[in-house]
């Protein structure tokens, strides 16, 4: 089948900015109130936010979420964004309160993290009208019990074993929405995606890995490094 032309609109200014892996879109995608997203960007840097043409954000972090950088992230994004909203050490009622003003700020979903309760997510799922995704970290996590409880999508995390286990989760619940972070290249995004994975997380470079070339060659009194 003949690949279609697709027009590519350009400014000079933004040209410059982050593109994600174009493998990922070899991905199925999924389709969350009628967006169809593959690539989810792993950032809360909202200068990296508005500068990569991925289609999502997930804005997870390791300290207590804070409904201020919810609403930073999500102001600055122009994609849905999903929100962590704690399980780990944040617990209860505050994970629940947390989803509720995620909702409210206009996430398109909540992430919890591995080790957060059943009878949270449960919960979660008859407070809120937004998906809940539920972070698998390893093959011992009790899949059925968690969609049992109402995880919509899983977000597959387990390092060098994450194709594994989206093949062992997919074989079990053919169905099942799943992201699932990509690794570090190419092949181990494409070993994700043949896995079963519907949509890649990416993490990009951070601010000063992409200002490292650009600072050199100022210092070398040369132009702004070709896009």
């Amino acid at each position: 089948m003949e690949e279609k032309f697709v027009p590519d609109i350009q400014g000079y200014l933004r040209k410059f900015m982050l593109k994600v892996p174009q493998v990922i879109s070899q991905c199925s995608g999924i389709r969350i109130f009628g967006k169809r997203i593959k690539s989810v960007l792993f950032s809360t840097d909202v200068a990296i936010i508005r500068n990569c043409n991925a289609d999502s954000i997930i804005a997870v972090y390791p300290f207590t979420p804070q409904p201020i950088i919810t609403q930073a992230v999500i102001t600055a994004a122009d994609v849905p964004v999903f929100v962590g909203i704690g399980g780990g050490l944040t617990q209860g009622i505050r994970v629940l309160d947390l989803g509720l003003h995620a909702e409210f700020q206009g996430a398109i979903g909540v992430v919890v993290n591995a080790p957060t309760s059943n009878t949270t997510v449960k919960q979660l799922k008859e407070d809120l009208d937004i998906p809940i995704v539920v972070t698998v970290v390893s093959e011992k996590e009790d899949i059925g019990a968690r969609l049992e409880a109402g995880a919509q999508i899983l977000n597959v995390s387990a390092a060098a074993k994450t194709p594994a286990l989206v093949k062992k989760i997919r074989d079990e619940f053919p169905t099942v929405p799943i992201i699932a972070t990509g690794g570090p290249n190419d092949d181990t995004i494409l070993a994700t995606i043949e896995a079963g994975a519907n949509a890649i997380t990416w993490t990009p470079p951070s601010n000063g890995e992409v200002f490292k070339d650009i600072m050199d060659a100022y210092r070398r009194q040369e132009e702004h490094p070709p896009f």
